[in-house]
């Protein structure tokens, strides 16, 4: 395996050990961290010396912020190329990580949006604390959630998971157990023990000994309104709803929803309906892969990430700017295949 001082990898006790190492940006994840997991994950799938896999985060903000999106601007402006071949590897990598073979223990304590939830959503061992801080907060900047993040928001109870997308805001730990991207609540002053049982007794012992029952989830106890506001047919619709719900929660949503890329956020709509029917987790990636695709040939994820990222005035002059100014042609043409599209290894004869 090649050496990236950006992961961390050993193994312990027969515990291969994955660590983010780049604190000072939350750990967002560069292509060459992407490499360096895959490869690791690939060396130890079939080492009887490793029995298991932990993944974590350096630092005390988060396991990870997410892809790195200035790469992503730069990309963009130029060819896309890199852009695209990075997606690439990390969708497969998401993929990789949800058929692996081996207990994947993902501690998901801190910030972990976008990339991060790639990362560790798709694991089989999913632990929260509560200082976890989970988000898809991709239509913030004129994208689309991707990372498989759609096959498992269409599957969370009622229309939380249309909510988490079309507002990007984030959700705590316990929201995360009830909308499906986490399993086990471990309170954050038992990590270090709880690692420590993973080696020493193993993953279901270290969990039996230290999971908690959750706090109880604010998303799910609010599924009346958002089941309701969010069943209409357009973003329009659904901000209108949230409008007449009056003040409060569905109002603070509609303002979030209504700062956002009128595109992405169609399109993002559409992802996750779409995503409702597609069977797997690969079918989900290769639909995000053309998604995140036809973003990068649009005006607005670059325009997104100057404003938040680069230039920092927080004003994206979306286009088109409102919401009844996007047509179908413009939400279709982001489903069309990426030529070539996402494969998998496992399809191919």
């Amino acid at each position: 395996m090649e050496e990236n001082e950006d992961v961390l990898v050993s193994v312990s006790n027969r515990v291969g050990h994955l660590t983010l190492n780049r604190p000072k940006a939350i750990n967002s994840l560069t292509h060459p961290m992407v490499t360096a997991i895959s490869a690791a994950l690939t060396a130890w799938q079939d080492d009887d010396d490793v029995r298991a896999v932990v993944v974590t985060g350096a630092g005390d903000r988060g396991l990870c912020a997410g892809g790195d999106v200035v790469a992503i601007y730069h990309s963009a402006k130029a060819d896309g190329a890199e852009a695209r071949s990075f997606w690439h590897d990390e969708y497969l990598l998401n993929s990789f990580i949800g058929r692996y073979p081996k207990p994947y223990v993902a501690v998901m304590n801190g910030i972990t949006m976008g990339g991060g939830v790639g990362i560790s959503a798709h694991g089989s061992v999913r632990v929260v604390t509560e200082t976890t801080k989970m988000a898809m907060p991709e239509v913030g900047i004129g994208f689309i959630p991707d990372v498989g993040g759609n096959f498992i928001l269409s599957r969370a109870p009622g229309l939380l998971g249309v909510h988490a997308a079309l507002t990007g805001a984030p959700f705590s730990g316990a929201d995360a157990i009830a909308m499906g991207f986490a399993d086990h609540f471990v309170p954050h002053d038992d990590l270090e023990a709880f690692l420590g049982a993973v080696e020493a007794d193993g993953v279901d012992h270290a969990v039996a000994a230290f999971a908690h029952q959750p706090p109880p989830s604010t998303l799910l106890a609010q599924r009346d309104w958002i089941d309701e506001c969010y069943a209409g047919a357009t973003v329009a619709d659904i901000v209108d709803a949230l409008r007449r719900h009056g003040e409060g929660p569905a109002d603070d949503a509609a303002d979030l929803i209504t700062s956002r890329s009128p595109l992405a956020l169609s399109v993002a709509l559409e992802a996750v309906r779409r995503a409702a029917s597609l069977t797997t987790l690969e079918d989900v990636l290769r639909q995000e892969f053309r998604t995140s695709c036809a973003a990068l040939r649009s005006h607005d994820l670059v325009e997104g990430i100057r404003a938040q990222l680069i230039d920092k005035d927080r004003n994206p002059q979306w286009s088109p700017a409102s919401f009844d100014a996007v047509i179908a042609a413009d939400v279709d043409a982001y489903f069309a295949s990426a030529d070539p599209d996402l494969t998998f290894d496992q399809e191919q004869p």
